[in-house]
Parts: C-alpha cells; structure tokens; sequence
C-alpha cells in the first residue's frame, strides 16, 4: 500500500510517498481503508519534534522530556502521520462486534498516528464511530480531535445556556468546534483569531469575532463566564480582569504555570478558577458529535484538499498560514 513515510525530523520536504506493507487486523481489530486525514497541528509538531524547544511545547515542562524519548530522540519512531481519520471498513477480527466491513467511520487516532496511509489497523474499542451520513469522507476527517477535546473540556467547565464563554483560538480545529458546541449549549460566544479567518469564525456561528492583531480582548471592558484558551497564548493574571466574579479560564493546552495556578485557585477558595484538563477520548464524544452533524447543529468546512502524494505541500501550505479551515489529504 501507498503511505508517505519520514525516517528524520525536519521541514515538510522529509515526508516521502513509499510503498509499505499493508496491515492485518488482529482478532480485536478492523482494517480501515483510508479516505481522508486532516493536517493539523500535532502532525506539524510530530514531524518536527527534534527542533521543537521546551519552551515552544504546549504541555507541562517535565513532560517535554518524556515525550521526546516517545517520539524517538534523533530520528522519528513513528514514521506515519495522521491521528484523525474518516474511511470504509475492509476486514474485522474474529472478536469484533461492534462494527462489520462496509461500515463508513471517522475515528482519532491519538499518538500512535498512521493515517497518512491507505490502510489502518484500529482497536474495536478505540476513539471510532460511524460517520454521519450527511458528510462525505473529507468534511467527517476533520471532525474527531475537535470533537473530543471541545466535548470533554466544556463538560468538565459546565457551560450553561445564556452564559458568555470567549474561545481564544476560535479557527483551529478545537477552537471550530467549540464555537459550535457554545452555541448548541446556548452560550454567548465570542471567538479571537487573526485577520484571514475572521469571516471563518463568523460562519461558524460565533456572535461576536474579535481580530488578535487589532484588538486585546483582555483590554476591552468585556467580561465573561468562561474563557476557553486553546493554546495556551494568553494568561489567568492577563484575563483575571475578564472574567466575572465566578468565571472560569480554560485551557486545552497548558504549561506548568498554569497547573499551580488551578491549584492555587482551589486552595485558597478563590472564586474565579483556573481549569487544566485532557480531554477523554470516548467515542461517546464521536458519537454526541455525529448525532448533531445530522442534526444540522454542526459544520465541517474544508479550505483546500491534497492528494496524498502531495502531503509535503499540505503540510507547508498550513505552517505558511493560509489556511482559512480545514486542510484534508485524500485517498482515491
């Protein structure tokens, strides 16, 4: 089978489309045909790993070394992308029940990666669902990381209908869908990212976008119940001041800093609170999301599509910032 391959860290140009053997399901297992895997930020920091510094890692310090050691020191020890996925069942293993060949489903595939492939070998028990039926392969790709993550840490900030709730980070995969579940819990929502993808944001459904490179939200009088930071780029001491008496800042990814200070915020009964989470990747999750895809409560919009020979090009088209969406690679 077809796969694009990279043996060492470095610039898109590494990723290289090889033939590879093609994978068998173990007995608890079942071989998914690939049909589209998004490009998107973990991709980027996974085929770059070496050349990423502590300080540039978007998790706790003294997990940077121990995560490194995971994705190989020198050289990659995965050498297939791709942690989200939408494609057809071709085989199952003789244990499985819960799906059978044919099935069309989406599924996040977490770090072990691989979907930059034809084939893929998933657990029956892992992050997989069957994709709506409304979206074609390429829209219900791009869907699973966002879906997890906004699902999870929303619960666990208890959103509630009439709320006010500023994503911070509001085009990215996460950021997209958090703005569309906000509106479906019947929150106010407020979305920050940068020019081009203004008008994206705004098609989400998002009631108010603010433009990070001409104005500070944490500047601007508002106040709000829940501020959800995506990447971390702001602060608890820099919102403090936006965020009403009983709010909540949450962040998706977060440093060490911001893991004292939830504990401080807790500690001392502070009203306002800082909330570091990871997200649980159930399929529950997949499937809360599927039900409002076919609901029309949800959108998947895609910006450009790549063929998988053109990987190396999807990848630079993203780090240079064009893109206004999703970018898909697709298999024939």
């Amino acid at each position: 089978m077809k796969a694009i391959v990279f043996t060492e860290y470095g610039a898109p140009a590494v990723l290289q489309l090889k033939e590879v053997a093609k994978p068998s399901p173990k007995d608890n297992q079942i071989l998914v045909r690939v049909r589209a895997t998004p490009v998107n930020y973990g991709d980027l920091t996974a085929r770059n790993f070496a050349h990423l510094t502590s300080s540039e890692f978007n998790m706790p310090a003294f997990l940077f070394l121990p995560a490194r050691m995971s994705f190989g020191w020198n050289k990659p020890k995965i050498n297939i992308l791709g942690s989200e996925m939408a494609g057809r069942v071709e085989a199952v293993g003789k244990l499985v029940t819960k799906f059978k060949p044919g099935d069309d489903v989406f599924a996040y595939i977490g770090m072990n990666m691989g979907a930059n492939a034809e084939y893929l070998c998933l657990p029956e028990t892992g992050t997989i669902a069957l994709k709506p039926a409304n979206l074609s392969y390429d829209e219900a790709a791009t869907l699973p990381y966002g879906a997890i993550m906004a699902v999870s840490l929303l619960q666990k900030a208890r959103l509630q209908p009439g709320q006010k709730i500023l994503i911070n980070g509001a085009s990215g995969g996460i950021g997209s869908m958090a703005v569309q579940l906000a509106k479906h819990f019947g929150a106010e929502v407020t979305g920050v990212c940068g020019t081009p993808r203004l008008e994206y944001v705004k098609s989400l459904g998002a009631d108010k976008v603010i433009d990070y490179t001409r104005e500070d939200f944490a500047q601007n009088g508002e106040t709000y119940d829940l501020i959800f930071d995506i990447l971390g780029r702001s602060s608890f001491s820099r919102c403090k001041g936006s965020l009403k008496p009983h709010g909540i800042y949450l962040l998706a990814s977060f440093k060490s800093k911001a893991l004292f200070q939830m504990l401080w915020t807790s500690l001392t009964g502070s009203q306002q609170k800082v909330i570091c989470a990871m997200a649980d990747e159930k399929a529950e999750n997949l499937v809360f999301v599927k039900e409002l895809v076919e609901a029309g409560k949800v959108r998947a919009l895609i910006d450009k599509r790549f063929p998988l020979e053109q990987t190396a090009e999807a990848h630079r088209y993203v780090e240079e910032g064009h893109k206004q969406g999703n970018v898909v690679i697709t298999l024939a």
